[in-house]
């Protein structure tokens, strides 16, 4: 039997493995349940033939990165080897298991229900990206079973906090853990035809605006640090006019603009009352970095843009605090590696393969920088991440085994 007619056969394995995942709720912030299913994860891997281990990221960098309220809820990654007989090069193949917080009311009630309806499994974390683990389990599954044997050593790894900043996530993993891949695919930016071969990248800034506080029956004698703030983010308009009209043309044809985003989180400072004039008003700016972009040329931009638009309205003071960086990564896909994804990609969705460049940050760019290795990315995708009613589509899942157990087996290197 083929791996691909096992992937078919055994589909209710993979339900079985996501359900497991999905139910395991490991929210983050602020980092729940991470023991559990890196326990989980290391006796899957086991069980399918790979040398694992799990590693527990150490108290040092734990207090390095993560702010007090969050040290209490321990990090773990798991890495897993399957060493080939006369294979001389690796594919590390990676995923992140951290989910975002839920909200709202979801169709099947539980967002952590794994419910399958009409073709789809809903629930937090389907699309992103615990649905590419069970995709990836399955394709092994599939190897392993069939007696089919990969052309290249495989290494995994499952990793934490890509949902933050994933410093103690592949960024831990990529400068401490045992690895040497040659290659890697990060299972998640390109879906579809589509074969992810970059990613943008995000700066986030808090901006503090600073008033004077005052009683509400006198407004003039203060100054209110909401209405500052109010006023600054209108100041803003002509440089996200300005960032649009810049643009990066992908290898498949779709033409990207860099972002801000203003206000994912805002916030008065302490001691606000509804008598009081407000002396501190916060909010965050979410800036997307082109793939093309410099990091640093976009931050000292953004900080300079920030600065003009408050010495343009009267007693505006603010500061600027950066709170994350996440690195944009491109390349362009001439290596070997990513014509064999893409003929997988085809033979498996039979229709052309393309590439894209993903909008959302991953964890490429630790791979493809820090390693410097041919990196990609694929994986099944879905629909509504991030929000109520996140769902995956079943066939999606299984051709992208299908897909995984191709490329180890058909990838010359």
């Amino acid at each position: 039997m083929s791996p691909t007619a096992y992937i078919d056969r055994h589909t209710p394995d993979l339900l079985r493995r996501l359900r497991w995942l999905v139910g395991c709720a490991t929210v983050n912030p602020p980092g729940e349940h991470y023991d559990v299913i890196t326990r989980w994860l290391t006796r899957e891997l086991t069980s399918l033939g790979l040398q694992a281990k799990r590693y527990d990221i150490p108290d040092a960098w734990m207090k390095k990165y993560l702010p007090p309220d969050q040290q209490g809820f321990p990090r773990f990654n798991v890495l897993a080897k399957l060493p080939v007989r006369g294979a001389r090069k690796t594919i590390h193949f990676n995923a992140h298991y951290d989910v975002v917080p839920v909200s709202g009311q979801w169709r099947h009630g539980s967002p952590f229900s794994g419910k399958v309806d009409g073709g789809w499994i809903y629930g937090r974390g389907t699309a992103d990206m615990k649905g590419s683990i069970a995709s990836l389990l399955l394709a092994l599954q599939a190897l392993r079973a069939t007696g089919t044997a990969p052309r290249f050593n495989v290494e995994v790894s499952f990793t934490a906090d890509e949902e933050t900043d994933s410093a103690l996530g592949t960024g831990w993993l990529v400068r401490q853990a045992p690895i040497s891949p040659d290659y890697a695919v990060v299972m998640e930016g390109g879906e579809g035809p589509a074969v992810c071969c970059g990613h943008n990248g995000v700066i986030w800034l808090e901006v503090t605006v600073h008033g004077r506080a005052a009683h509400g029956s006198t407004p003039e004698a203060g100054i209110n640090a909401l209405e500052k703030m109010s006023a600054l983010v209108l100041e803003l308009e002509g440089y996200k006019r300005q960032l649009a009209r810049r643009a990066f043309v992908t290898p498949g044809g779709a033409t990207m603009h860099p972002t801000i985003n203003v206000g994912g989180v805002f916030s008065a400072g302490p001691g606000g009352k509804i008598n009081t004039v407000p002396a501190l008003a916060t909010f965050s700016i979410d800036r997307r970095v082109l793939a093309v972009e410099k990091h640093a040329a976009a931050e000292r931009e953004l900080r300079a843009a920030l600065a003009a638009a408050a010495r343009r309205i009267p007693h505006c003071r603010i500061s600027v605090r950066k709170t994350s960086e996440n690195f944009a990564c491109f390349a362009k896909p001439t290596h070997p590696f990513f014509a064999a994804m893409a003929a997988s990609v085809t033979r498996v969705r039979r229709k052309k393969a393309v590439f894209n460049v993903s909008t959302g940050f991953n964890d490429m760019h630790f791979f493809s920088h820090h390693r410097k290795i041919p990196t990609l990315g694929y994986g099944p995708g879905g629909e509504d991440y991030h929000a109520v009613d996140e769902r995956a589509r079943i066939k999606d899942l299984l051709d992208s085994a299908k897909i995984y157990a191709d490329l180890l087996t058909t990838f010359g290197g």
